[in-house]
């Protein structure tokens, strides 16, 4: 069972984020890993689709905003990569198992195993736990942050990027697959910082992706550290203010995250960039 207490709920609702330890077991964990590493080593991208991963604004824009691969990756296994590991002609710099970035952004459909664990009871139970009464799946991400060159996420909101109408309604689960440390950039967070509205939106149009809105410039003060060790939980509110450092360490921070809204009477943004297909409506996480 994966229910919250009455404490933990109410320590999720004024903070906008709570850690749950011992969420995975080490060989849950260890399965999810040995997975990617087969889905790496059968990875086909054709060099013009060799997309960076960035947080950068205008970089964002550029790299995902006009790229297909990305825009298109809403119902596939598509893989992005760290800033600088390609050369001129689109070749690796670097061994490509240590240049990606991130698997996104439907390992939870198109994976078994990642849909075995997304789908499994105890996120079942946890979902329930936060009254969620037809949760779907929006997205899944398998995040690497590899030792020495894993970039830095910028401060932001994830309902910057997965908007509802009302807001509240998207929530995160960030898993830990391996130790997550200040050294190899863990999150960090701003207490309640779920409480003030979304300060920027990526809106996507059939003139191209823009920015709606922009990031204000926050204290570092504000934010707390938030390690966890591996197989361990962070739940995020989509509108908590969070980011992460680079990864200057030797040791790679992985993490399998996914993303649950509430369907029932929410909207999901027209605007958003990520928009439900006839090959992949956002599944039922039960029903």
């Amino acid at each position: 069972m994966a229910c919250l207490s009455p404490l933990q709920l109410q320590k999720f609702q004024d903070d906008g984020f709570l850690v749950l330890e011992g969420f995975l077991s080490l060989d849950e964990c260890a399965a999810l890993q040995q997975r990617i590493a087969t889905l790496m080593a059968e990875m086909e991208v054709p060099k013009h689709c060799r997309t960076v991963f960035t947080t950068q604004k205008e970089e964002q824009l550029r790299a995902q905003g006009a790229s297909d691969y990305f825009l298109s990756s809403g119902d596939k296994i598509h893989f992005f990569f760290e800033k600088d590991v390609f050369n001129e002609k689109g070749e690796f710099l670097v061994p490509p198992e240590k240049s990606i970035n991130k698997i996104g952004h439907a390992l939870h459909a198109q994976d078994p195993v990642f849909k075995s664990v997304t789908h499994s009871p105890k996120v079942q139970d946890l979902a329930r736990s936060l009254g969620l009464q037809k949760p779907v799946v929006v997205q899944s991400m398998y995040i690497f942050k590899q030792p020495g060159i894993g970039g830095e996420v910028l401060p932001h909101q994830d309902a910057t990027f997965l908007y509802t109408e009302p807001l509240g309604r998207v929530v995160g689960l960030w898993i830990a697959l391996e130790d997550a440390t200040p050294e190899n950039g863990c999150l960090w967070f701003i207490p309640g910082s779920h409480t003030c509205g979304v300060a920027r939106r990526f809106i996507r149009s059939p003139d191209g992706t823009s920015f709606l809105g922009s990031e204000p410039e926050r204290d570092d003060c504000l934010f707390v550290p938030t390690p966890v060790r591996r197989g361990g939980l962070v739940l995020i509110h989509g509108e908590v203010v969070h980011k992460s450092t680079q990864n200057l360490s030797d040791r790679s921070r992985h993490a399998y995250t996914v993303h649950l809204m509430e369907a029932e009477g929410t909207v999901w943004s027209p605007e958003n960039w990520l928009q439900p297909t006839a090959k992949l409506p956002f599944p039922r996480l039960y029903t």
